[in-house]
């Protein structure tokens, strides 16, 4: 198995218990389809770069997790069906850094 950061764009105007369900949606997914959630972080609303239909803003929900083809495949093919994903980006990688969290809020 290889690890894997998935990082979703939710739309701006969700509710929070709609991000929630999100939340645990490709949490369940993931585990479901041989794989293994690491590390889920909510970076919270942030600035698009470009406007992506519509949208200024966006919600990111970062996974850190271990899985195989099928649970990207899974993965995949879940998020072109859920209309509440604005963009979803998936990278591979040989060692996964679960310590760091580069978006945390300081308090």
């Amino acid at each position: 198995m290889s690890f894997y950061e998935n990082t979703i764009v939710a739309k701006q105007d969700l509710a929070k218990s709609d991000l929630e369900k999100i939340k645990e949606k490709y949490n369940d997914i993931i585990n479901s389809n041989s794989g293994k959630v690491l590390k889920v972080e909510e970076w919270g609303l942030m600035n698009l770069a470009t406007k992506i239909k519509k949208y200024n803003k966006g919600f990111y929900i970062h996974y850190k997790f271990e899985g195989n083809k099928e649970t990207l495949n899974e993965i995949n093919k879940k998020v072109r069906i859920d209309g509440s994903i604005i963009r979803h980006l998936v990278v591979k990688y040989k060692n996964l850094d679960t310590k760091n969290e580069y978006f945390k809020k300081e308090k």
